[in-house]
């Protein structure tokens, strides 16, 4: 009797297993129904497109199958041409470097690369020439952006105008080398040079341009049909007539055509391509439970490319062999790309089968390449330990500049320009800004943050971890690029800001006071000075540097993709002008005890002096002689 209640209670159970062990087969990682994802994505969309969003195509995978695939707002904007998701072409961006590290790993399966072998075993001998370290740079190294190379933008591509500049692979990385400013293995400093400089390596190795390789070794093997990865303009006809233009917002509602954009050191961020392109190549990085993986012939070599292989905290979200790891409800891997006029984001769950592919053709695009993502994956439920054994974040506080930096030449004025800033809300909870965005951050673990709302631009380092050396704070850790403490005082800088207000004011002013001077000591018919026309020419001399460094200012505002050779004689003009100003201070000393000055005058020519001289310390501080 009770074995056929037994039964018949086991027999109405049954249709409920199904649904409790599997309830995950039919949702998002974030626990959205499947059936319900098409309505959230349109109406999560609805509040951007078209208004701080020019268009998005965007692709949802899970168990290797499309359950969305859908395009929003436009390709062209002026001729209303709507995007298609199946054959728009977008440029990808930094999720370039992803086929850069598959490609890798298919030589280390081959033999042919040792991860934590010196790379200069495989380079021409002298190729890297501005290491400051004797350390080895391993392969590992530049899949974790430890290579410790500053950021360098200089060379790196050109605008559509000045696309016949394009190199070849290794001559660009010769051009564009950056210096080495952090110990090997210290500092994670997202590096474009690295992969390239990978790349470059894959391509001697294989005797293969690597855009061959990629197209032969990866494109074919996933059936990629409208990808390319290298676009040049007078070629890929067919892509071309496909691309859908990039924009800028200008204002909300308002968008502007951006310039087209080719990279000498294409292997960084050059791929153009569409969503579902990239779809197939998210379900080549998921287990293979049944068949055979294209891109690698041992599945331990995805299992390789997708384990960790740096983290400072084991609270917190490292690099596993390029991809960044993201603190989601499940595991997951991901990369951002952005480009002069497209943004975009690839995010792979691989335990829950899940991908989600975000492509926009506006730059600096956020709230959906990473709003919409963050909606999909979830967060991970955080299991904080007791408070009691939280150290207080009142430490934290201060100023940090990016380790992903330019170090040598004026442009090292950006990143003090733009710290990021930590302050204590209390005892466990921070606040962090960045840019004029600010988000809300609580400690889960010591010294591990996570984020808790804010900005859009903070999802990628959700979580951040404090390093410190005996109470001072050492680094500011996160899995893209780490932050180091400020080098230099804010009295320090403000004081520096005082007095370039000050140089600037006064050399704009000084030759329309000059001239009015000289007109009313002509018509009083006061003897001119010997001195006065060294004086002339300092002031002279002080207006033209103002004059140069605005406009060189004013030029990389507007297009920060140039080549070096074309800021070049703005450095060569501040040389000229120094050597001007020094020949002039030489003979105005020379020549003072003949002429009769005032105490008025010879106070105001001395102020003078000490101007130019205080304009060129400063020019000097700060690299725009370099």
């Amino acid at each position: 009797m009770y074995k056929k209640l037994f039964l018949l209670l086991l027999i109405a159970l049954i249709p409920l297993f199904p649904q409790t062990l599997y309830a995950n087969e039919y949702e998002t990682p974030s626990g959205i129904p499947l059936s319900e994802v098409e309505d959230y994505v349109d109406d999560y969309v609805s509040d951007y497109i078209g208004k701080t969003t020019a268009g998005a195509s965007i692709v949802i995978v899970k168990n290797n199958e499309i359950v969305l695939s859908k395009e929003y707002g436009f390709g062209d904007i002026e001729n209303q041409v709507k995007i298609d998701s199946g054959t728009s072409i977008f440029e990808w961006g930094s999720i370039s470097k992803l086929f850069v590290w598959v490609s890798v790993m298919q030589l280390v399966e081959q033999g042919k690369i040792n991860l934590d072998a010196d790379i200069r075993n495989y380079l021409p001998n002298g190729f890297i020439k501005h290491l400051k370290y004797d350390d080895p740079i391993t392969m590992l190294d530049l899949m974790n952006h430890t290579a410790g190379f500053e950021e360098r933008i200089f060379d790196l591509g050109y605008a559509n105008a000045n696309a016949n500049q394009l190199k070849p692979l290794d001559v660009g990385l010769q051009i564009a080398e950056p210096n080495q400013i952090y110990r090997p293995g210290e500092v994670v400093a997202y590096s474009n040079y690295s992969t390239s400089l990978a790349a470059y390596i894959v391509q001697l190795i294989t005797n293969q341009d690597f855009n061959e390789y990629v197209e032969e070794h990866i494109f074919q093997r996933l059936g990629f049909s409208d990808s390319t990865a290298y676009l040049l303009p007078e070629s890929n006809e067919q892509i071309i007539k496909n691309k859908v233009n990039g924009y800028e917002l200008v204002d909300k509602g308002k968008f502007e055509r951006s310039t087209e954009y080719y990279m000498s050191l294409y292997p960084s961020g050059a791929i153009n391509g569409t969503a579902q392109d990239l779809a197939k190549f998210s379900n080549a990085l998921m287990p293979q439970s049944q068949n055979k993986n294209v891109l690698f012939e041992n599945e331990d070599t995805l299992k390789k490319l997708l384990s960790q292989s740096h983290s400072a905290n084991e609270h917190a979200p490292g690099i596993a062999h390029g991809f960044w790891e993201y603190d989601g409800t499940y595991k997951g891997f991901t990369h951002g790309g952005n480009t002069n006029s497209f943004s975009s984001n690839f995010h792979i769950v691989p335990e829950e089968n899940f991908s989600v592919i975000i492509l926009t053709n506006q730059a600096s695009e956020l709230d959906i390449s990473y709003g919409l993502v963050k909606e999909l994956v979830g967060e991970k439920e955080q299991h904080t330990v007791s408070s009691s054994h939280l150290p207080s974040s009142k430490s934290l506080e201060g100023k940090y500049i990016s380790a992903r930096r330019i170090e040598s030449g004026f442009l090292n004025l950006y990143a003090y320009l733009v710290p990021l800033t930590v302050t204590s809300i209390n005892e466990k909870e921070i606040e962090v800004s960045l840019a004029g965005a600010t988000a809300v951050y609580t400690q889960t673990y010591p010294d591990v943050y996570k984020m808790k709302n804010g900005h859009p631009l903070f999802i990628p380092t959700s979580v951040l971890y404090f390093s410190n050396d005996d109470g001072d704070i050492k680094q500011v850790h996160t899995s893209i690029s780490d932050y180091l403490p400020m080098d230099k005082s804010p009295y320090w800088l403000t004081i520096n800001a005082i007095l370039a207000v000050y140089c600037f004011l006064f050399f704009i002013l000084s030759p329309f006071v000059l001239i009015i001077s000289n007109i009313l000591s002509r018509k009083r018919k006061k003897q001119s000075l010997k001195i006065r026309k060294w004086i002339y020419l300092l002031n002279f001399a002080g207006a033209a540097f103002v004059l140069n460094v605005s406009l060189l200012i004013i030029r990389m505002l507007r297009n920060i993709d140039r080549a070096y050779t074309e800021v070049l004689p703005h450095i060569v003009t501040n040389y000229i002008l120094t050597i001007i100003s020094s020949i002039s201070i030489a003979f105005f000393l020379i020549n003072i005890k003949q002429d009769k000055t005032t105490k008025f005058q010879f106070y105001l020519y001395l102020l003078t002096i000490i101007s130019i001289i205080l304009l060129i310390s400063l020019l000097i501080t700060w690299q725009f002689y370099s």
